[in-house]
């Protein structure tokens, strides 16, 4: 039996309504209970000597920008620190390269470069058009200068040579 979804009661109707009266006049009796909403303290506190303590509640909010450059200074720190061990690593590496490690290392880069410089060669020497400019007769040489040569100032002259 489902007491939620059932539609007789077990109570007739008439005892039914007057437990239903029963309990509101019950709950009804009982008193309000006023909760206050500030409180007051009217004694003076003493003028020395000691004095109870107060609590003081901190509810400081940081301000969304001030957390977002602390967020921002964590991460550069986390980023630089990586560059810098990184960095570290490589010239560790480094410090133990020998000229035999260096030389074996570039060689294949030596080759390919050494290859594309050949091929490249051949192949412009290819493509340049062959041509053969034979000049035949007088070549002469005509050049005149007309200079015009001007000077302003006494102290701090300048002079200004026009050439033509």
């Amino acid at each position: 039996m489902d007491p939620l979804h059932t539609t007789q009661s077990g109570l007739p109707e008439s005892e039914a309504t007057a437990e239903a009266r029963r309990l509101l006049d019950e709950w009804a009796g009982k008193p309000v209970r006023q909760h206050p909403t500030s409180y007051r303290d009217d004694t003076t506190p003493p003028a020395f000597g000691t004095t109870p303590p107060v609590p003081q509640p901190d509810h400081r909010i940081v301000p969304a920008w001030a957390a977002g450059i602390a967020v921002a200074s964590i991460g550069v720190g986390v980023g630089i620190t990586g560059i810098g061990c990184g960095a570290w690593l490589v010239l560790q590496g480094l410090a133990s390269v020998s000229l035999a490690g260096v030389l074996m290392v570039t060689l294949p880069f030596a080759g390919l470069a050494m290859a594309a410089t050949a091929i490249g060669g051949a192949i412009s020497k290819a493509r340049a058009a062959v041509t053969k400019n034979v000049y035949e007769g007088p070549v002469t040489y005509h050049t005149e200068i007309h200079n015009n040569t001007t000077t302003r100032g006494a102290f701090f002259a300048r002079t200004r040579n026009d050439i033509h």
